[in-house]
């Protein structure tokens, strides 16, 4: 079945949608609704929607098909006049699966121990022949022993493949197996090399913190410190996603993009939304230093700066007993950001904390914009890593996923209070590690001594002449 292209609108009785289906029957349409449940059949298309509230089918409801345009018009009463469905613009979340309810983990059989039903005898008389079975090959073992002085045979076991040594990784490590020949790939992210299917989680992280002590140059980072000009000019640029007074509105290839995600059931996790932050970062990054014109580097970029990637080492801390899904400390998202600000000095072209805090803004801003501004940056993420022909993977199993989870699972509130909570959070250069500020002194030391001596110089010429 094919996943037409849709839209969704409302009245303040009717709930309206709007299905792209060209060259069909109008005669074949099949439309069902249960609770806030509807399914819309037109061979071969298939849609099946899941709203917030409940819609009705009854005789102020209608389906119009107009074969010039190709568009179906489905109609439905609302079973609250004056309810606002919110979020018809998420598609994705529209066509998540219903939550199901969970089955009871103990199921009463009977109420009375010695009521038996056919398939418990059935079950006792298949246990008694095995027995019997078991007990007739013992006998014939202990008849050959006997004959052979007492020799029982020993056969020995095949060692056994243990799957344990097998690790997950990606979107709440639901991935595996991604990474087996990596090392036949060109991909030059990749941290772990042919142990990635099998690292586990300390050793990705000890890994990740190695390779950004062996990558970090003091000279690079003191050379961008002392000769920003540039950098600076990259300060000034406003990402546009920043600005939330415009009316706002999915693009055709975004909705497009939105329509063939992978239709998956999710949950909130504390460490999803610190993830979350780091690809933001990596983003920021890649928008701000190229303005939003990607280049053929754009998917290194973006793989480098996040940890989840290259090192398949997302943030994973433990919250309190008690606490909320969305109750984050300071500490844990300095210590997330922190990760982000080291992979920025460490790899990429422009290493510059200025830089770092544009695009820690930036993230506040994206968040601040609620689902629908994070989405679209996670799109053109996964538009610019879909395009390359290794790093896809990454999309794969971190990002098709998250541009699910974000329309359809994460909180709204929390994505919101996220961006307050970065707004005001400041990372001081002494968790970064690198003795930055010492760095940082050097250079000013250096450029002034240069100063002086220029001065000199011009000093002694005037003097000559």
């Amino acid at each position: 079945m094919i996943t037409p292209r849709f839209t969704c609108s409302q009245t303040n009785e009717s709930l309206i949608i709007t299905i792209y289906c060209p060259s069909v029957r109008a005669a074949d349409v099949e439309i069902h609704v249960d609770d806030t449940l509807v399914s819309v059949h037109i061979n071969p298309y298939f849609l099946r929607l899941n709203f917030d509230y409940q819609v009705l089918e009854d005789d102020a409801s209608s389906a119009k098909y107009d074969p010039s345009s190709g568009y179906l018009t489905v109609t439905l009463t609302k079973l609250n006049p004056g309810q606002v469905f919110d979020d018809l613009d998420l598609l994705a979340k529209l066509l998540a699966p219903r939550p199901v309810s969970a089955q009871p983990v103990i199921e009463v059989i009977s109420e009375h121990p010695d009521e038996t039903n056919d398939e418990e005898k059935e079950l006792e008389e298949l246990l008694s022949k095995t027995k019997s079975l078991s007990l007739e090959q013992e006998r014939e073992e202990i008849l050959k022993a006997a004959e052979n002085d007492w020799q029982l045979p020993q056969v020995l076991q095949e060692p056994q493949m243990s799957s344990s040594i097998q690790k997950y990784y990606g979107f709440l490590d639901l991935h595996s197996g991604y990474f087996r020949h990596v090392t036949h790939t060109e991909n030059e992210v990749d941290e772990l090399g042919a142990e990635a299917e099998t690292c586990t989680v300390a050793e990705r992280r000890q890994r990740r913190l190695l390779h950004e002590d062996e990558k970090f140059d003091g000279e690079y980072y003191m050379a961008d410190y002392a000769d920003d000009e540039y950098i600076r000019e990259l300060l000034m640029w406003k990402h546009p996603y920043s600005d939330h007074g415009e009316i706002f509105q999915y693009t055709d290839e975004e909705n497009a993009t939105m329509l063939r995600l992978p239709r998956k059931e999710s949950i909130q996790t504390h460490n999803l939304y610190l993830t979350l932050l780091t690809i933001l970062f990596s983003y920021a990054y890649e928008s701000r230093t190229n303005q939003r014109d990607p280049t053929p580097e754009s998917a290194w970029t973006l793989s480098t700066l996040t940890p989840a990637f290259s090192a398949l080492d997302p943030p994973n801390f433990v919250p309190k007993s008690g606490a909320d899904v969305g109750d984050f400390t300071m500490q844990e998202l300095e210590l997330t950001l922190a990760t982000s600000y080291r992979r920025s000095f460490a790899f990429p072209l422009y290493r510059s904390f200025i830089l770092a805090e544009a695009c820690h803004k930036d993230i506040a801003q994206f968040l601040s914009g609620g689902r629908r501004s994070v989405v679209r940056c996670l799109l053109e993420v996964k538009n610019i890593l879909d395009h390359h022909e290794v790093y896809y993977v990454y999309s794969k199993i971190w990002i098709e996923d998250f541009c699910v989870w974000t329309q359809a699972y994460a909180s709204e509130d929390i994505l919101l209070t996220l961006g307050k909570q970065l707004a005001s959070l400041k990372i001081p250069k002494s968790s970064i590690e690198w003795k930055l500020e010492t760095l940082e002194a050097a250079t000013r030391e250096a450029a002034d001594r240069q100063s002086d001596s220029d001065d000199e110089d011009s000093d002694n010429s005037d003097d000559s002449t």
